[in-house]
């Protein structure tokens, strides 16, 4: 995130653990200062506002599901593809 502008937090596969707390770990033990903090959620809201506060030359990560298709929330699976989610945003 050095080298970031923006970081925006949002969750993987939260299950039954609280995604505000998840992010707040992940915040506390990231290394380095600079970079704008955004937190939300909800993933594809999230990679939304990531995309949004791209500018026209930057480079947007999106990480933490890789392969994976799907997203836990509670006891609750449903679908969520971030490539698509990416593709179906900026379509």
């Amino acid at each position: 995130h050095a080298l970031a502008d923006v970081v925006v937090l949002t969750s993987d596969n939260p299950r039954r653990e609280d995604p505000a707390a998840i992010a707040r770990a992940v915040r506390e033990g990231a290394v380095g200062e600079g970079a704008r903090w955004l937190e939300e959620p909800d993933r594809r809201k999230a990679i939304a506002l990531a995309l949004t506060e791209a500018d026209a030359n930057d480079v947007v990560v999106v990480a933490g599901k890789g392969h994976e298709t799907t997203q836990t929330i509670g006891t609750e699976t449903r679908e969520l593809d971030d490539a698509a989610v990416v593709r179906e945003l900026l379509a």
